[in-house]
């Protein structure tokens, strides 16, 4: 396939595309100018939901990739969608960052920690063993149970810190529940962007440095797919995987033959 022919929306993986826990890789910038320049929709993506849209976007903004068409959407975004899908005005108790509290609160939901109907699970950087032991108290009465996403690690500029999915396993010690999950690799956050977008899953492509998480997740939806050696993927060699990218790639500039 042609993908600058053949795509409209480019998803664009938050850490190891346009940049890797900092500044931009040399390329970022003028990739997406171009891609603009072509009429092409831009989506930053990222399962990182401790952070709100507004700290990713500031942040993209700073560094120069970001500009006024474009959008972010977190997987704490997406598990609105999904919370007002199959729970609607059901109450919610939400761990999460005290920014990201709000932020969901804004967009409609009823957070309500002492009497919840369904339990949510963020990326929380303030997690508290008190928190931990009121969400096993809901999950021991049997509360449905979101997590924002799985991720076991979370990458920082002195190396990964625990993630959901760390958290995960010990509420599945603790309470032997598990969570439904919203985020990437699965599928349901490609299914609200094409439902947000209008456009078709075909149409659009996830670009990522991670084969488990962005090209499985692209392989889940029917998206097209591109890897790019400037994360995760930097110096090794794709193989024994079950998941497929349509191209792999050193770089967003090489979208372009560069």
């Amino acid at each position: 396939m042609n993908i600058l022919r053949d795509i409209d929306v480019f998803l664009l993986s938050l850490d190891g595309t346009p940049y890797r826990s900092g500044p931009p890789v040399w390329c970022a910038p003028s990739a997406l100018r171009r891609l603009r320049a072509l009429g092409k929709r831009l989506i930053f993506v990222t399962n990182n939901s401790s952070r709100t849209e507004r700290e990713h976007r500031q942040k993209l903004t700073r560094l120069g990739l970001f500009e006024g068409d474009d959008r972010v959407y977190t997987s704490a975004m997406a598990t609105v969608a999904y919370l007002k899908e199959r729970y609607f005005g059901q109450r919610v108790h939400l761990v999460a960052t005290a920014a990201v509290r709000e932020e969901l609160a804004r967009s409609g939901l009823v957070l309500d920690d002492a009497s919840p109907d369904v339990c949510v699970l963020a990326y929380d950087t303030t997690l508290t063993f008190e928190k931990l032991r009121r969400l096993d108290f809901f999950l021991h009465r049997g509360k449905p149970f979101l997590a924002t996403h799985s991720d076991d690690v979370c990458p920082t500029p002195d190396g990964t810190v625990p993630d959901v999915g760390s958290v995960l396993a010990l509420l599945e010690r603790s309470s032997g529940r598990t969570a439904a999950v919203v985020g990437r690799p699965y599928p349901y956050m490609g299914e609200a962007l094409s439902r947000s977008t209008g456009v078709p899953r075909e149409r659009m492509c996830m670009v990522g440095d991670s084969m488990s998480k962005d090209i499985r997740f692209a392989n889940s939806c029917g998206m097209r797919s591109v890897l790019v050696s400037s994360g995760e993927m930097a110096g090794r060699i794709v193989v024994n995987s079950p998941d497929r990218p349509d191209c792999i790639l050193k770089d967003l500039n090489a979208l372009f033959g560069d």
